[in-house]
């Protein structure tokens, strides 16, 4: 099977309501197992107040103060998460276009294609992702510095995962 096909297979695959896919074909045998799906449930805060003759006099003074300090804490928050969602927008992810794994190098004993600080340009080879014995060189697809290497050499990688981290110029 080419590694055009096996492509092929994984978009469709992603695209598809399935979970996993197998397939076998003289010997050689493809497994993909799309990541669970996470379901996010937000509760709304719910307030409740006791009767206002039930509460001190105190602790009635206390509670728009309380209110006040969650209030500006999840505002803190919520800027906190802005701002960090920012600067990861400025950043461009090469992520990996097949299953298969990551080497840094060409050999063991070769220096690794890039590493933090290195300047790429678009056809810039910055790794190899090894698929059914077939050695594939990924390219930075853009012009920038990597900021970050997000695997390690000789970890597996999935699909669409990111490999680089790179300050587009």
């Amino acid at each position: 099977m080419k590694v055009q096909e096996i492509r092929e297979l994984i978009k469709l695959v992603d695209q598809s309501s399935i979970d996993e896919f197998v397939y076998e074909e003289d010997g050689a045998k493809i497994q993909m197992k799309k990541r669970a799906g996470v379901t996010y449930v937000q509760q709304e805060p719910v307030s409740v107040q006791p009767a206002a003759s039930l509460q001190p006099a105190a602790a009635q003074a206390a509670a728009p103060k309380e209110q006040a300090a969650v209030e500006k804490a999840s505002t803190e928050a919520a800027q906190e998460k802005a701002e960090t969602s920012n600067t990861d927008s400025a950043l461009h992810k090469i992520t990996s276009p097949m299953v298969g794994t990551f080497y840094q190098s060409p050999s063991p004993d070769a220096d690794p294609y890039v590493k933090v600080g290195s300047k790429v340009q678009k056809n810039t080879v910055v790794c190899i992702i090894e698929a059914m014995k077939l050695f594939n060189e990924i390219e930075a697809e853009v012009d920038g510095e990597i900021v970050e290497v997000l695997v390690k050499d000789g970890q597996l990688v999935e699909y669409g995962q990111p490999l680089f981290l790179v300050k587009t110029e």
